[in-house]
């Protein structure tokens, strides 16, 4: 598979033609603060180019909308829960309504990282070993997997984002709080293999793999602070070098098409700091689109701003 970061021109120039836009944000989900920023961005980007566009807090009023149909597409920039699970997807499928992101099986399939591994695993795709724990798995079982991987260990809820819920264990002490924590939040917990070294992102936009950026927090790791409040957090743009950064971005194009997705997202990946090989943790079907998100960041390294990205995230639902 060859990639490029050429992308083609805008499709259109007439904010007309996308008619009236909702812009979904906010819902109940543990990333609603998140989602209400990446979505006032969005707004904001899509009037500044004239868009007709509007905020649309949550799942219920925007059925409330359709039926009285007062929109013609959907933007969609709810992070997590029926946002990125394929419910809403399905929802506006069933109903006619062109919507931004991933189709019902991508957005479905890649909220849960277990069964977005057994794909990629299926098709050789590298992703850290891991084990799938049931909740209310007892401390033997938790304590079993955790030697059948070998410390240091990930343990996270197997359908949340933005790092909610999850702990790096280094010591089996550590075990069952980090266990506690991920089953606060609902579905299976997965306890993976943790990679040491450089954590790595790539944006997808359509057909194309943008610049991957590696990401340098000042503490120890990449968590909900560093992502979203820290102001210290560095993001180096491309991430790697020449045949290094060409193999991620081919990687992580190849893992998002395997996963179903299409449209735009972005793929987590982590390289070993001792064999340089990456291996592959997630996709996000609905980036965030805040002052700190990715996407955006990746974007401008080829010359597209934000309100330029989300014109063209938009273009992909006519």
């Amino acid at each position: 598979m060859s990639v490029t970061t050429v992308l083609p021109p805008p499709r259109f120039t007439d904010p007309t033609v996308f008619g009236r836009v909702a812009v979904l944000m906010g819902g109940t989900s543990s990333e609603r603060e998140v989602s209400l920023d990446s979505g006032r961005n969005v707004l904001d980007a899509l009037r500044t180019h004239g868009v007709d566009a509007h905020a649309v807090d949550g799942i219920p009023a925007l059925v409330e909308a359709l039926a009285q149909k007062k929109f013609d597409r959907v933007f969609n920039i709810l992070h997590g829960g029926d946002g990125e699970n394929g419910v809403v997807q399905g929802l506006l499928q069933a109903l006619g309504v062109p919507y931004t992101g991933a189709g019902v099986l991508g957005s479905a399939l890649t909220l849960d990282k277990i069964r977005t591994k057994q794909v990629w695993l299926a098709l050789n795709l590298p992703t850290p070993r891991y084990v799938r724990l049931e909740r209310g798995a007892d401390a033997v079982t938790v304590h079993a997997a955790a030697r059948s991987l070998g410390l240091p260990v990930i343990v996270k809820p197997s359908c949340e984002g933005s790092s909610v819920g999850v702990s790096r264990v280094l010591d089996e002490a550590d075990l069952d709080a980090a266990v506690a924590l991920a089953a606060r939040y609902p579905g299976e917990l997965l306890m993976e293999q943790m990679v040491v070294g450089d954590e790595l992102t790539v944006g997808i936009l359509g057909d194309v793999a943008l610049p991957s950026i590696r990401i340098v927090p000042k503490g120890e790791w990449y968590d909900y602070n560093a992502k979203y409040i820290a102001e210290d957090t560095q993001y180096l743009c491309p991430g790697l070098d020449g045949e290094d950064e060409l193999r991620v971005r081919e990687l992580a194009l190849a893992a998002f098409r395997a996963a179903g997705c299409s449209g735009w997202g972005r793929v987590d990946v982590m390289r070993s700091r001792a064999t340089g090989a990456p291996s592959l943790l997630e996709v996000n079907t609905a980036p965030g689109m805040t002052s700190h998100s990715l996407v955006p960041k990746a974007a401008a390294q080829v010359g597209i701003g934000f309100e330029e990205l989300c014109w063209r995230i938009l273009e992909q639902t006519v």
